[in-house]
């Protein structure tokens, strides 16, 4: 039997509506994410960028005004004890010493013709041919001669002292760290000419913040580690807190002895003070897996069998500069550290290739 050509063309628009009305769903999108699995710490390490600084650094001073003539050394140059580092312009000390010389033997010779004076006046009065009151007036001149001869003495003493204060040295070896001035300046007393630290007593010296601070003790053990070569390292020991903190960043300045540093521990050299304490157990996670919806503090766990994800709220202890204390996790779960602003509850993700289950 055979269908009218009318009703199988009906037939065949039936057919056409009927495909149209089930479109093909598209395929569902799997989101890499990454994530961490949560691991209890109950170790808190704390690292503190600083430098290596000499322990003993002296800015050494000429005593007297003058004009530099010499200067021998640069920054970074070695010195020994008693080395000549700079000197003043020496001629009216040395005149001034042949001054005084020459005043000494002046009175030199002035004390012996009062002393000779005085014992012939002596000899006289015992035989009676001199008055009392002339041998007292010679024995008066005798004293003060020999007066005058140890003022002349004192003063070629204080000359000579002065004449070796031209002449600037260290009382122990070291090396330069800083110069403040230059051959032809004219510098005043006190004003510093050359800085000598001692390089075989150093230190390492960092800032911490004020509320650290009064947690650290005095004999506190650090782990020190230079920046540029972290595999060389020494130990240290808290020998100095200061007592208060710096105006604008409150931060107290710390200063560690070190045992037995390495030769790289050069001055100046930049490194890390690392300091590990025992803690109660707490969670650490990255700040980034933080989501703040509604006024709550949320994360997004990882279900390993569905491979989806779900909101767990969540309560934040502390905040740091990268990383949030939390509770209300368990040990093993997986929290989501990335893109946590367009996640959707029960969304399908999977982990990159590699990432441990």
């Amino acid at each position: 039997m055979t269908l009218p050509r009318n009703a199988i063309f009906a037939l065949a628009l039936a057919a056409l509506a009927g495909c149209a009305g089930e479109p093909e769903q598209a395929p569902e999108i799997v989101r890499p994410v990454l994530s961490v699995v949560v691991e209890p710490q109950t170790r808190q390490i704390q690292g503190f960028a600083g430098t290596i600084q000499p322990q003993v650094s002296a800015g050494l001073a000429f005593r007297i005004l003058g004009r530099v003539v010499s200067r021998s050394v640069q920054v970074g140059d070695l010195v020994k004890k008693g080395e000549t580092i700079a000197a003043l312009d020496p001629v009216a000390l040395e005149l001034s010493v042949q001054a005084a010389r020459a005043d000494l033997s002046s009175a030199e010779a002035q004390q012996a013709n009062a002393t000779a004076s005085e014992e012939r006046q002596r000899t006289l009065l015992a035989g009676g041919n001199t008055s009392q009151a002339v041998y007292d007036a010679a024995r008066q001149a005798r004293d003060a001669a020999q007066a005058n001869l140890e003022r002349s003495r004192a003063s070629l003493r204080k000359a000579e002292e002065q004449l070796g204060y031209a002449r600037l040295f260290s009382d122990f070896d070291g090396v330069v760290t800083a110069v403040g001035a230059e051959v032809g300046q004219t510098v005043s007393p006190g004003q510093m000419v050359v800085t000598v630290a001692r390089s075989d007593i150093r230190e390492a010296v960092f800032d911490v913040p004020e509320q650290l601070a009064a947690e650290l003790k005095i004999g506190a053990s650090f782990e020190v580690l230079l920046q540029s070569m972290p595999s060389i390292r020494a130990q240290g020991r808290v020998r100095e807190i200061a007592p208060q903190a710096e105006s604008v960043t409150r931060t107290r300045r710390v200063r560690l002895t070190l045992t037995d540093p390495p030769n790289a521990f050069r001055l100046g050299a930049t490194m890390t003070a690392r300091r590990v304490t025992d803690v109660a157990p707490m969670i650490v996670l990255p700040l980034t897996a933080l989501l703040e919806r509604d006024g709550k503090s949320l994360v997004w766990v990882l279900d390993p069998r569905s491979s989806t994800v779900s909101t767990r709220e969540v309560h934040v202890t502390s905040k740091g500069a990268d990383t949030f204390v939390v509770s209300g996790l368990e040990a093993g779960e997986r929290v989501v550290t990335a893109g946590v602003n367009s996640l959707t509850e029960g969304q399908k993700v999977q982990l990159p290739q590699g990432a441990s289950s």
